[in-house]
């Protein structure tokens, strides 16, 4: 990618400077490419995945131009002793989208069938039975209150009246597991997770202590959850 920019000679830099550009386009390259992981992890998480590669490609290039376009200025006032003229940040900002929406597609269209989980998988069932406001909403984990189910997710907490075994059949589709009896948790939606006394706990985004059951424990340790 360092080598492709040196040639390409984008923010109106001269070829000649090839050898001097290798070192900073390089940096730029990798700063581009811890963007778009982010970028791309962003997208799993607010739907994105669902509707097809070529979209979260798009996604991840405008997300990562940004912040991009903030490191490459920075950059060239290290490299130069002073900030760029006002005048080159249109082309500069110009510059990074069509590099971060090139390259952002690039790596999708590309990625192996086994990467890319979205068009492997169906939508989970499950996510339909969510209440009306707290459609949209990431689900973190489900937790079992008598004949009831508490939701917890990004937008809050309800109930909806369901068996959690059926619940954890309907959540085929979503990166999670049944860590205790009264508890399926999604992979994403832990903060951190902690053991002592023989015994594991995970904390959720939303400050929620889930227990880890033996039953589940071995399990969870096999898949590096604990």
């Amino acid at each position: 990618m360092a080598a492709f920019l040196s040639l390409f000679g984008p923010f109106d830099r001269p070829v000649a400077q090839i050898a001097t550009q290798d070192l900073e386009y390089l940096l730029y390259s990798w700063t581009g490419s811890m963007l778009g992981l982010s970028g791309v992890r962003l997208c799993w998480r607010i739907g994105l995945w669902r509707r097809g590669r070529v979209v979260v490609g798009i996604a991840t290039g405008v997300i990562m131009a940004g912040p991009m376009t903030l490191a490459v200025w920075g950059v060239q006032f290290v490299v130069g002793g002073r900030p760029p003229p006002a005048a080159a940040l249109p082309n500069i900002v110009w510059d990074v989208l069509l590099i971060s929406l090139g390259a952002s597609l690039l790596a999708v269209l590309v990625s192996g069938r086994g990467v890319w989980m979205a068009e492997a998988a169906a939508p989970a069932k499950f996510l339909d039975r969510l209440p009306l406001r707290l459609r949209g909403a990431d689900l973190w984990a489900v937790e079992a209150e008598d004949h009831y189910l508490r939701l917890h997710t990004s937008q809050g907490q309800d109930l909806i009246l369901m068996r959690l075994a059926d619940a954890v059949d309907e959540l085929e589709g979503i990166e999670g597991a049944q860590v205790h009896r009264s508890w399926w948790v999604a992979r994403h939606a832990i903060a951190d997770a902690r053991r002592g006394d023989g015994r594991a706990t995970l904390t959720l985004k939303d400050g929620s202590e889930v227990p880890v059951s033996r039953t589940y424990a071995r399990h969870l340790r096999e898949r590096n959850w604990i």
